[in-house]
């Protein structure tokens, strides 16, 4: 028996220390870029590095927010937050829908439209980007909120994780519902979205993250400064000649832009951890 004991203390310290490890491995980085972010460029390229933050906070963070890049961070903060909650609703809704069509109505071809649909993730984001220019391009939507959105709602993923769950709700509860009078509008909003509450946070966490962090797409169809994202402004700060870099703004503007996602990830932690087990089941 206390062999046991000291074999599950040893391995509680060692997975203690492990997860220790791992945090500062994280956390380091980030600290040091909020450090930088509160002291003055020659604070920050004067040696050693400061360790601790300085008192210029408030100077950093608002020339950040005022001027920034080619654009102000705000307008480039609230860019990126319109596109990662258009991308994040915009693809559960269809998800929702599409998996609720495929599970519930019995139509020719269903599967087959399924599975191409499926299939759609073994396309490389390259083959299907020109195409998609394209076609973005001929209907005007470049610099547009329309454009950065409208392209990516479109999910392959989660319209399997929906199916999957609406897969494993009780063909008794169908029927129960069938003979309560409940058409199929009112089985999907009162019994379908109740059940899937979990799992829609799971996937707001992911897609939300995934559309804050488009770097790619935005970059093609805006030209426009104005409708720049922020991680594109954080890209844009850097510059390509021998001017000197304002590394205390970037980082300010960096740290910003770290922020929406992570009050997303901590605000919905319960439900995102809940949703995450429930879609392994």
């Amino acid at each position: 028996m206390s062999g046991m004991v000291e074999k599950r203390g040893l391995g509680t310290w060692l997975t203690h220390a492990g997860l220790i490890v791992g945090i500062a491995v994280i956390c380091f980085p980030i600290w040091i870029a909020f450090v930088a972010s509160t002291v003055t460029q020659e604070e920050l390229i004067r040696p050693p590095m400061p360790l601790l933050p300085g008192p210029h906070f408030f100077d950093n963070y608002l020339e950040a927010l005022m001027t920034g890049g080619v654009a102000p961070v705000w307008q480039m903060l609230l860019n990126s937050l319109v596109m990662a909650l258009g991308i994040t609703i915009g693809k559960i809704i269809i998800s929702l829908l599409s998996a609720y069509a495929i599970v519930y109505f019995k139509f020719r071809f269903r599967m087959l439209f399924f599975w191409l649909i499926f299939m759609t993730l073994m396309l490389p984001v390259e083959v299907r980007i020109v195409p998609t220019y394209e076609v973005v391009a001929s209907l005007g939507l470049l610099n547009s909120y329309t454009g950065l959105i409208l392209p990516l709602i479109a999910s392959a993923t989660a319209t399997f994780l929906f199916r999957q769950l609406f897969m494993t709700i009780p063909d008794e509860l169908t029927e129960a519902a069938r003979v309560d009078g409940a058409g199929p509008i009112r089985f999907f909003f009162d019994i379908l979205l109740p059940m899937s509450r979990t799992n829609i946070a799971a996937l707001f966490v992911i897609l939300f993250i995934y559309g804050w962090n488009q770097y790619l797409w935005p970059l093609l169809i805006t030209t426009d400064p104005s409708m720049n994202t922020v991680i594109m402004g954080i890209k844009q700060m850097l510059p390509t000649g021998d001017q000197t870099v304002e590394w205390p703004v970037i980082m300010a503007t960096a740290m910003l832009a770290m922020l929406p996602p992570v009050l997303v990830v901590v605000g919905m932690q319960k439900l995102f951890v809940k949703g995450l087990v429930e879609s392994e089941k």
